[in-house]
């Protein structure tokens, strides 16, 4: 049984938007919390690396109160932003146990005493990351917010999941080599984390192929079943389910051109983009053909630099004349 200290009730109930669930695992480990606003921050940054230069580019997607509900449709783009989110706390937090900042967890022990017989050529060692503490804590704190018990909660939830499997997933076996010269006689190995790239790339790859589902009412309550996508004279087949580590959305995605924010949609206006290329920031695309304004710029820099004996760094003033566009 966690004791609260009366320091972090109070510290726990000023932070906007938390469930009563949440204040109460804030207030037994606020040092995880701290934590959780690191992963927080991790996902929304790999969120916007992953979705620079598209209509949608994952900006402004979260609200003040940063462990409330994303603020946007039940599309893809809300799939992955949870599910991101998701890794994002489970990543920082395991690696958060790692360094011993957080006092319930630290190094995952098990590795050591399940497999320390099983190869005689290396053991388990180092601080093997502790992913069911990451998991089981962001499981609980993040999976409170969804207590409304519709489809929203329920693709809000198994999305999360996904996001806490895909990190798993990705830990790697990191080895020391041990003996004279070099001889790697021995190794010593753990877990850890993987960079959280890996984890973004991999939920991108997700995105792309996302399931689109829909909800039905069967013996256990609601639960979410993949969409057929056309009307067949076939046999209906039995209902699918999305797998576990699958990112599922409810609705199609606008189209994002214009501004909406009940959609999660800022528009393009004024978003810079590339006249030269046809992907998806190219200013045919990501100007949804509005056209696109042109700006002539000015650029100077310091060039052609020598050293002078002794002692001064004399340079050049160069400049270029570059153009800039911006959709209208």
């Amino acid at each position: 049984m966690h004791v609260c200290s009366f320091a972090s009730v109070i510290l726990c109930s000023r932070i906007p938007g938390l469930t009563p669930t949440q204040r109460q695992l804030c207030a037994e480990s606020p040092d995880a919390l701290v934590a959780l606003g690191a992963g927080h921050i991790l996902g929304s940054q790999e969120c916007q690396f992953q979705f620079k230069g598209h209509r949608w580019n994952c900006t402004q997607v979260w609200r003040k109160d940063i462990f409330g509900h994303v603020v946007i449709v039940g599309s893809r783009e809300a799939a992955f932003t949870y599910a991101i989110s998701s890794a994002g706390a489970v990543h920082a937090i395991t690696a958060s146990c790692a360094r011993g900042n957080i006092s319930l967890c630290g190094c995952d022990s098990m590795q050591k005493l399940a497999y320390q017989e099983q190869n005689q050529a290396w053991k388990w060692g180092g601080c093997s990351a502790d992913i069911s503490f990451g998991m089981k804590f962001a499981r609980k704190f993040l999976d409170a917010r969804e207590i409304e018990g519709d489809a929203r909660s329920l693709m809000n939830l198994h999305n999360n999941r996904a996001g806490r499997k895909i990190v798993k997933n990705l830990l790697r076996t990191d080895c020391k080599c041990h003996g004279v010269s070099g001889s790697c006689a021995m190794k010593t190995c753990w877990k850890s984390l993987p960079p959280f790239r890996a984890v973004g790339d991999v939920l991108m790859k997700k995105y792309n192929r996302a399931r689109y589902v829909q909800p039905i009412n069967d013996k256990n309550g609601l639960s979410l079943i993949i969409r057929k996508k056309s009307r067949s004279v076939v046999k209906p087949k039995k209902p699918q389910r999305p797998k576990r580590m699958e990112i599922v959305y409810l609705q199609p995605s606008p189209n994002y051109c214009e501004k909406d924010h009940s959609l999660g949609s800022l528009g393009t206006d004024g978003r810079y983009c590339n006249r030269t290329v046809n992907g998806v920031n190219g200013c045919d695309l990501l100007c949804c053909g509005r056209g696109y304004n042109t700006h002539q710029l000015n650029r100077t820099w310091q060039c052609r630099c020598k050293f002078q004996w002794c002692c001064n760094v004399q340079c050049d003033t160069c400049s270029s004349r570059i153009e800039e566009y911006t959709c209208k």
